[in-house]
Formats: structure tokens, sequence, C-alpha cells
């Protein structure tokens, strides 16, 4: 997986009136985690250019099962100010978050830790 779990939905609203799709948990060692630029409370617009605005929690799931092996996040980062509620920034958006640039050399990283398992099994 991308190493995040999602909330929200027109379905599950995680914030009142707001069916957006929210980052709830970022897991320890994840691709997410280990790129470092996504956090716990952003709020997720686009997955690959598709929009989120609108979707049943399960759709939203499925877009970030099915995103393959180059993701692009368009994100409105949730900052919490010294004094006050949390809320959001005014433009908020950011550029897209490509996890690629972790994926594709942690695959790789594995493939290889596989490969040499492997081999050393077979010497045994």
């Amino acid at each position: 997986g991308l190493g995040f779990n999602i909330v929200g939905g027109t379905d599950q609203q995680y914030v009142a009136n707001d069916s957006s799709i929210y980052v709830s948990r970022i897991k320890k060692d994840g691709a997410a985690y280990l790129d470092g630029r996504l956090q716990e409370g952003d709020k997720i617009l686009a997955i690959n250019g598709k929009d989120l605005k609108d979707l049943r929690h399960k759709d939203a799931v499925e877009l970030f099962r099915n995103a393959g092996c180059h993701v692009s996040l368009k994100i409105q980062r949730r900052l919490q100010p010294q004094n006050g509620p949390v809320g959001h920034r005014g433009d908020g958006e950011s550029g897209g978050v490509p996890l690629a640039a972790i994926l594709v050399p942690g695959l790789a990283l594995a493939a290889t830790a596989v490969w040499i398992l492997l081999r050393y099994r077979q010497r045994m």
C-alpha cells in the first residue's frame, strides 16, 4: 500500500458538512512516512489527477488501491495555528506528492533482498 489510512466520503463524513477524504493515519515505515511530505489531517483533493470530491469512502479506497506505481496526490494541508482551532490554509493546495520516489526504489530494494535470500538458501 501507500502507507496511510483515509477517512471521509459522502457516506462517512469525517468533518461535519464536509465529505472530503482526509489522511487519518500515516503508517510508520510505510511509503508516505518515508517520503515525509504527507501529514495526518491533510485533505486529499485528488489522486493521479482524479478529483476525490463527492465520492463514497469505498470508492475513494478503490482509487488508492488501484493507483499504480506512480502516485501523485493533490492535498490541502491542515495547519494548527498557535492559538485557536485547527483550520485550513486559504489556498492550501500543494503540488503533487510523487510517492513513486519512495515506492520504486523501495520495491527494487525488496526484490534484491528476496533474490539474495533465495540465493543464500540455495547454498545451504
